[in-house]
């Protein structure tokens, strides 16, 4: 799935067009490695670095959704991973 969309439907941005902005400016990483293009697929296993805010969160892709649904059901392909250890 295009990181786009994946940030839309986990439901860390609230429009595909800021995920968009995200990306383009360099902000996430994938697996340590920055991605710059929108059309990069996400799929599980995969690591992500994501700045939102206030805070860097750290998360696994335990799944892929296909829809974005209510926060419960985003939560639920995903978990959040502590940086500090």
């Amino acid at each position: 799935m295009r990181i786009d969309r994946l940030l839309c439907y986990l439901r860390f941005v609230r429009t595909r067009s800021a995920a968009h902005r995200l990306v383009e400016e360099g902000h996430i990483r994938r697996n340590g490695e920055r991605v710059t293009r929108c059309s990069r697929d996400i799929g599980t296993g995969d690591i992500l670095t994501l700045p939102l805010g206030e805070r860097v969160r750290l998360i696994e892709i335990l799944a892929v959704p296909e829809r974005r649904g209510p926060p419960r059901e985003a939560q639920a392909c995903y978990r959040e991973l502590d940086p500090n250890g």
